[in-house]
């Protein structure tokens, strides 16, 4: 019996002795992070993800420690990415994920977030009049994974405002296209002219639409009749 006891004791007296760090301490599982590579973000529509992570102690605290995310689009301390992207470009940062543990453990990142236009047009070969006849052609680029109901029209407007169409395209434009050539050509009358060239891509499972335009600076002159 008195063993016993003295025994007890040793045990009391031992965690009286304990440190408060001692007592306190408590850790998880190493942090992994559990998240895929970063889905793209399209300049000037919303964008949503949530990064992932196992392990440690929850709650998790996320944060940018180096680098930046594109210009609109910033990290919640749940790891929520969110915004609207207002530039186009290729951005690497690092992300440093911290748990609640005592003492608290951390994990760091990188990540790579490609931020672009999900329709891009532009002109593989500038306008030009020779004689009477306007040719041009544009490049066109479906940078979504989705396929686009789409639509291009060349307008060449007088100085009177008498629009001529002088192209037309409507097809379908398959995702991930990468700079298909639209060329396009008309005879016009005497006049200085502007061009615009509008093209629209619809995608209806989304309810989306993605406009671009194309305009030279300078007016195209017709000297010669047809």
């Amino acid at each position: 019996m008195k063993l016993r006891v003295a025994g007890s004791a040793l045990l009391f007296l031992a965690l009286l002795g304990s440190s408060p760090a001692q007592q306190g301490a408590a850790t998880g599982e190493p942090i992994v992070f559990s998240t895929a590579p970063l889905p793209k973000a399209f300049l000037r529509r919303p964008y949503h993800f949530k990064l992932e992570a196992q392990g440690g102690i929850t709650p998790l605290n996320w944060e940018v420690t180096a680098g930046t995310p594109p210009t609109g689009i910033e990290l919640a301390p749940d790891g929520t990415l969110s915004g609207t992207p207002t530039e186009a470009d290729n951005f690497r940062f690092v992300v440093t994920v911290t748990d609640s543990g005592k003492p608290a453990a951390q994990k760091k990142k990188e990540f790579i977030m490609d931020s672009v236009a999900p329709l891009v047009v532009e002109w593989s070969r500038k306008p030009k009049v020779t004689g009477h006849r306007l040719e041009a052609a544009i490049r066109v680029s479906n940078q979504t994974g989705d396929d686009f109901d789409f639509t291009v029209i060349a307008l060449a407007v007088n100085e009177y405002g008498r629009a001529t169409a002088v192209g037309y395209q409507h097809f379908t434009l398959n995702k991930d296209t990468d700079e298909l050539e639209i060329p396009f050509s008309e005879n016009l009358p005497r006049g200085a002219y502007d061009l615009h060239v509008d093209a629209v891509g619809e995608v209806a499972a989304t309810n989306s639409i993605f406009r671009a335009r194309l305009a030279p600076t300078e007016k195209l002159q017709v000297i010669q009749g047809p």
